[in-house]
């Protein structure tokens, strides 16, 4: 009921306004403001004439201002492609921006009220409804089999040399997971999860090839220049979105249900710094969905290395499971220590000879 009465109100006053103005009208014409009409219809001409100079002038301005400023170029060979259909679709689009604006206000300009001219009524065209109609059919055709195309590409399968990461987003922060040497993920299960005894996804340890899978909470996240990653991507709580800005990707997190993109990078931090002229510049990860209060801190860092950079960098990682064997070794003992130091090293060790 209350919004039917809202609806009537603002029925009424859309009704007041409108007599309300025509009232106006007909008082100025029986005053002889007629002369002053027709003197502010034609500065209000120039003022869409100007308008359109300066708007177009505008928009090129702006264009080379902040073209470069935004984001540098595409630093993965999915987001070269993504970039190029970007560039098409505005090429397209901005040409027919262009030519209606200059016809919308060049016609506001050029036909303005006179007295001295009629209206020419032209209510149908055939013709030109087909070209009007057609002509855009097409065009929005192919510019959404470009993005479908791509969009196979990036969420198709990955090459079975790529390198694979888990990415599980939680409030707020990023968990990534590497496999160890057997290169196989372990199973999980997320009644498992608990964060007071550091198994953060919910690895079931019993599963081997869970006990040297690499567990890191925030951080960075490595990846190989050159070589394909394939990010299985999930989620703890709510639905995330995991954003590679840089590379031209971003992808859902939902809990319960995996998702997978796959990119390759093509320039190490170390290349994009210098390409950028910016000492500071890190690849970001980003959360693209809002998930709660803190959602602006859920930000990460991607560290692209070479291959022989990542080999070390693995060679130093402890896996999770021998990190819970270290915490959960007896304060005294010298036998546990070293069953402990021992659970350690083995993968560790393992990596680091595969590195060499």
């Amino acid at each position: 009921m209350s919004t039917i009465f809202l609806l009537a109100i603002l029925l009424l006053g859309f009704l007041i306004t409108f007599q309300i103005a025509k009232a106006s009208e007909y008082v100025s014409v029986l005053k002889g403001e007629q002369k002053t009409f027709e003197q502010n219809n034609r500065i209000n001409g120039f003022l869409f004439f100007a308008f359109l100079v300066l708007g177009l002038v505008g928009v090129y301005w702006c264009n080379e201002l902040f073209k470069d400023r935004i984001l540098p170029d595409a630093a993965s060979e999915h987001g070269v492609k993504i970039d190029r259909m970007l560039y098409i679709t505005i090429i397209i689009t901005g040409i027919v921006f262009i030519i209606t604006q200059i016809l919308l206000f060049w016609f506001a300009y050029k036909y303005q009220y006179s007295e001295k001219r009629t209206a020419f009524y032209y209510p149908h065209n055939n013709r030109l409804e087909v070209i009007w109609t057609v002509v855009p059919a097409i065009a929005l055709t192919v510019l959404v089999g470009f993005g479908l195309y791509y969009w196979y590409q990036i969420t198709g399968d990955a090459p079975e040399n790529a390198q694979v990461v888990e990415v599980t987003g939680k409030q707020f922060n990023w968990i990534y997971r590497y496999a160890g040497k057997d290169k196989v993920f372990g199973k999980k299960y997320y009644r498992n999860i608990d964060d007071g005894k550091n198994n953060l996804l919910g690895l079931i340890w019993e599963d081997k090839a869970a006990q040297d899978d690499i567990v890191q909470s925030g951080g960075e996240l490595y990846v190989v220049q050159n070589k394909p990653v394939k990010l299985v991507i999930n989620s703890r709580d709510v639905i995330h979105d995991v954003g590679l800005a840089h590379f031209r990707m971003k992808m859902d997190a939902v809990p319960g249900t995996p998702t997978t993109m796959w990119f390759t990078p093509l320039y190490t931090s170390a290349e994009m710094k210098a390409k950028t002229n910016n000492p500071d510049f890190e690849y970001e990860i980003s959360c693209d969905q809002m998930c709660g209060k803190s959602h602006y801190s859920m930000r990460g860092v991607i560290k692209v290395v070479s291959q022989d950079e990542f080999n070390l960098w693995m060679a130093k990682q402890k896996a999770n499971y021998a990190q819970i064997q270290e915490a959960n070794a007896p304060a005294t003992g010298a036998d546990s220590t070293k069953a402990a130091t021992a659970a350690t090293d083995i993968p560790v060790r393992s990596i680091a000879l595969k590195g060499k």
